[in-house]
């Protein structure tokens, strides 16, 4: 048996890729339904893969997951939109960190991207205001609920089964396997599997804690990073046509405040990246001057009456504010003597777009036990 710990779309699309192999899989998920968490609140972007160090999980998942969801949506309706990006410098000391980017990119494998001087990027957004700009035509944005409800579909069809408002207790170590203590409202049951699978993000730390790993040693313990987002005026919403993105802060735990398009054209703009202590959705409205403040360096047309709070998502990042970057955990950790518990921990950006590679990983690391 291999159960999966959460459902939002990383451990949706596991067991869509390890069902039907004549394994009996279980999903496991706290809320009353399917990605209700981060899986749902985040800028539905298809990254291209710029941004992660060369040879990271983040760089290869990203890379080849992009390719695996613009395929996915063409054979299965799900809406997408590949709208391009540009990350603009808006003066020229930030040229040199935005031709570093470029490199890293192409390091990456990302084979599409171009440099562009200022009348290019006129010719092609003429209301953004830049010295320079890095345009990648393989960055789009996806309908991410209907992504989920594919992957639930494909899990469902092969015979995965999905217990909601069931959350995760208590895991003991067995000789052949795990138990599981699982609550449900008042009630409590334990069941035994073979494979453990944490894809519990925002919790997959204290599912390692559970299972017995000190968090701390490990290097797993999560940082809780909001990103909130103010949506803009439908009358500006037309006024670019692709995703426009500010060179990143170097240590700031996001890329920038930035443009974010939905499939239908909607334009907000974020997410910010403020650490916190506890989970909180409510958008902090007092935001909104800063909001203003960084994109009418690149988007002269958006006033700050232009802009009202919208929503807000919480990043399972691994690393703090001002540390350095760190890459996805993805583990199967026999050698912490748990064979058969594979961990899935800080699967932040961009984990929407790496989801399908993800999934064939996890399934390589589960052919090690099975």
């Amino acid at each position: 048996m291999i159960t999966i710990i959460g459902a939002g779309v990383i451990g949706l699309a596991v067991a869509a890729q390890v069902a039907g192999e004549g394994h009996e899989v279980y999903v496991l998920e706290k809320n009353d339904s399917f990605g209700r968490e981060t899986s749902s609140r985040n800028s539905e972007t298809i990254h291209a893969g710029i941004y992660y160090e060369e040879g990271s999980l983040k760089a290869k998942t990203c890379v080849a997951g992009s390719a695996q969801l613009y395929q996915l949506c063409q054979q299965h309706g799900i809406p997408y939109r590949k709208t391009g990006k540009l990350i603009v410098a808006t003066d020229s000391g930030e040229v040199g960190r935005l031709e570093r980017l470029l490199q890293q990119g192409r390091r990456n494998g990302v084979e599409d991207l171009v440099m562009l001087s200022q009348r290019e990027i006129r010719a092609l957004e003429p209301n953004v205001a830049a010295e320079a700009a890095i345009l990648s035509p393989s960055t789009g944005v996806i309908d991410s609920y209907a992504l989920m409800r594919f992957f639930h579909g494909r899990a469902k069809e092969n015979g995965v089964e999905i217990a909601y408002r069931a959350e995760v207790v208590g895991i003991e170590r067995l000789s052949d396997g795990y138990r599981v203590e699982v609550k449900n409202g008042a009630a409590a049951h334990g069941f035994k599997t073979e494979v453990l699978v944490n894809c519990a993000g925002l919790h997959s730390d204290t599912i390692a804690q559970l299972a017995g790993i000190d968090i701390d040693k490990a290097g797993y313990r999560l940082r809780y990073c909001v990103g909130e987002y103010f949506s803009v005026n439908n009358r500006k919403s037309k006024m670019v046509g692709r995703l426009i993105y500010p060179v990143p802060e170097p240590h700031s735990g996001g890329v920038g405040i930035h443009t974010v398009l939905d499939v239908e054209g909607r334009m907000r703009l974020g997410p910010n990246a403020r650490f916190v202590d506890e989970i909180d959705y409510t958008v902090d409205e007092s935001q909104q001057r800063a909001f203003h403040h960084s994109a009418k360096r690149f988007l002269p047309f958006i006033k700050y009456e232009d802009l009202a709070p919208d929503t807000a998502g919480i990043r399972p990042k691994l690393q703090g504010l001002g540390e350095d970057f760190r890459d996805f955990v993805i583990k199967h950790e026999k050698e912490r003597g748990l064979p058969g518990f594979v961990n899935l921990i800080g699967i932040e950006s961009p984990g929407l777009t790496s989801s399908p590679a993800i999934a064939e990983y996890v399934e390589r690391l589960i052919s090690d036990v099975l």
